[in-house]
């Protein structure tokens, strides 16, 4: 049996892409480096539980708005995080 599982993908990675990228004017550093943002993202998404989807308006159907804020909210902090630590690792390579 054969099974096409490409439909399957974490919802917040979307999310975390987007506010990866919103965010990163603010963090000059890693700003115009897309291997630091993409470990910016990797760094956020592993700071969040994964949900697991196949239509992303399956998801948000059942969501309700004080889950849906707060699932923003997580992703803010945690893309905020990862900028922190990578900008911190970026540092300590300099100085090494």
């Amino acid at each position: 049996m054969s099974i096409d599982f490409t439909s399957i993908h974490n919802h917040n990675e979307r999310a975390v892409f987007e506010a990866v990228l919103a965010a990163a004017p603010a963090h000059p550093g890693v700003a115009g480096n897309e291997e630091l943002l993409a470990d910016v993202a990797c760094v956020a998404l592993n700071r969040l539980q994964p949900r697991y989807i196949r239509h992303a308006v399956d998801f948000s159907f059942y969501l309700s708005e004080r889950e849906r804020k707060d699932s923003e909210h997580q992703i803010a902090e945690a893309v905020e995080f990862a900028f922190g630590f990578v900008q911190a690792r970026v540092a300590m390579r300099a100085r090494g």
